[in-house]
Parts: C-alpha cells; sequence; structure tokens
C-alpha cells in the first residue's frame, strides 16, 4: 500500500492467518490509498499495535487467543473507527442496527467489504464512534452463549500399558510419523490423535501452535533464544527440550 502524509492508517487482527492475508489484499485493491501500519494475529499484539500506531481504523476479530475482540475493543474507546470481523452472524445482527460501527462476516465478501469501507471512509472526517452499547449487546451475547468444552484428557501409549493423561501435565505434542508425541514432566507417550485433529480440540489460549508439527503448554514455556542458524526456538521450564518456531508464528513470542 501506498504511503501518503494524509493517507487513513489501518491495523488488522485477526488470529485466521489466511483469512487475514485475504483480507489485507482485499484492501490493497479496494482502498489502495489506505496504509497499513501493522497486523495481529492475537489479542495481545493488537493492543500494542493500538497503542504504537493509533490506526485511523481497526479491522478487529471478535474471537481472537490472548485477549478478545471485545477486550481489544474497550481499550479502544475514541482512538480508531473499528470494523468488527466475525464468524457468527449471532453477534452480528441486532448489536451493529444502529450503524455506528460496521461488521464483516466470514467467510468475506468482498462486496460487503466494499460497503464497508464507504462507511468507513465517511465516518473518518468524524470522530470515532461510541462502542459502548454494541460491546455490552456483544459481550451480553457471549456470555449467553455455549460456552466450548476443550479437551481436558488423553488416553496415551506408554511402551504397553495405556496411560490417563491430563492436558495440563502436557508440555507439548509433536507430530512423529503416524502417530503424535506427547512430551510430559515425566517422559514421553504416544497418541494415535493427529496435530491437527489436536489444535480443534485443545483450548488455544492455553496450547499454542508454534510449527505445523508442534503444540506448545504456554505454561511451559520459559522462554525463547535464537538458535546459530537465525532459528527462533522455544526453551521450556521443566524440559531440556528445543523447540523450533516457524517463522509464521514468531508473533506469539514478540512480547518476550
Amino acid at each position: 500500500m501506498n504511503v501518503h502524509p494524509a493517507a487513513p492508517t489501518a491495523v488488522v487482527a485477526e488470529d485466521e492467518e489466511t483469512l487475514r492475508h485475504e483480507l489485507i489484499e482485499r484492501l490493497s485493491q479496494l482502498w489502495p490509498e489506505l496504509t497499513l501500519v501493522g497486523e495481529a494475529a492475537d489479542g495481545v499484539q493488537a493492543l500494542r499495535l493500538l497503542h504504537d500506531h493509533r490506526p485511523d481504523v481497526l479491522f478487529l476479530d471478535i474471537q481472537m487467543p490472548g485477549a478478545t475482540g471485545l477486550d481489544v475493543a474497550r481499550q479502544v474507546q475514541g482512538r480508531s473507527h473499528v470494523v468488527f470481523v466475525t464468524a457468527y452472524d449471532q453477534y452480528a445482527v441486532s448489536a451493529f442496527d444502529e450503524g455506528a460501527v460496521d461488521y464483516l462476516l466470514k467467510p468475506l465478501e468482498p462486496a460487503r467489504l466494499f460497503t464497508a469501507i464507504q462507511r468507513v471512509k465517511q465516518r473518518l472526517a468524524g470522530p470515532p464512534a461510541d462502542l459502548g452499547a454494541v460491546l455490552s449487546q456483544l459481550g451480553a451475547r457471549a456470555a449467553q452463549a455455549p460456552q466450548r468444552q476443550f479437551l481436558r484428557w488423553i488416553n496415551a501409549s506408554v511402551g504397553q500399558t495405556l496411560k490417563l493423561i491430563t492436558v495440563d501435565e502436557v508440555l507439548y505434542f509433536q507430530s512423529d510419523n503416524k502417530y503424535t508425541r506427547v512430551a510430559t514432566r515425566q517422559g514421553e507417550a504416544l497418541i494415535r490423535k493427529p496435530l491437527k485433529e489436536l489444535v480443534e480440540e485443545l483450548d488455544p489460549q492455553q496450547f499454542w501452535q508454534i510449527h505445523r508439527s508442534t503444540l506448545v503448554n504456554a505454561a511451559a514455556v520459559a522462554g525463547v533464544s535464537r538458535d546459530f542458524r537465525g532459528r527462533m526456538q522455544v526453551k521450556l521450564k521443566e524440559s531440556d527440550d528445543a523447540l523450533i518456531v516457524a517463522e509464521s508464528y514468531t508473533h506469539l513470542f514478540r512480547q518476550m
């Protein structure tokens, strides 16, 4: 996007990488004069970008790990115009009826994004809308929504023995041929459940995907460092294992 002193600025906060890149690409096509000053994959990163750049517009996913979109929006008040992004149309009906802020439903529709852009452009001349009423409705709807149940324990093989392991005991999961390796403080075990299923079943705020083959328990992370090749590595509190962080996941550790 072309930078111009008078160009409006924006931050895109969306935890789904593919959707985030799609939104950024479509914004560059439909609003070429907009300057993207940052993109966030979680709520904590979004808050940092909001503080550092004070963007004119914030495209904000309602449900993100770290801090939710609602948590972020509560900090936005009066600082940025907000376009909410949501996969759940029950969030995006009555809460937005007043038209003070706009929203996009997943999957993105170019025509709907174009409409949202036109509305935001008209609002840029004035102060950002008061989000209080919208946030109250969204918060109430979120509280009423059934809480998702995450995986709390697994049956894993240790040699010839089947062992019950709670997910809180797990330091990390790692793909290993036909199996997934489960590393705990007591040792290692194997399960047949593929990593992609674990990603869907585990609490994303507790288990972070740091590589296509690795999920790490955030509570087990002691810190990060770089190896001699410049690759980021996770150091664990109760293990000597070093876990490689793929470049697309390094944003998770920028606050460290």
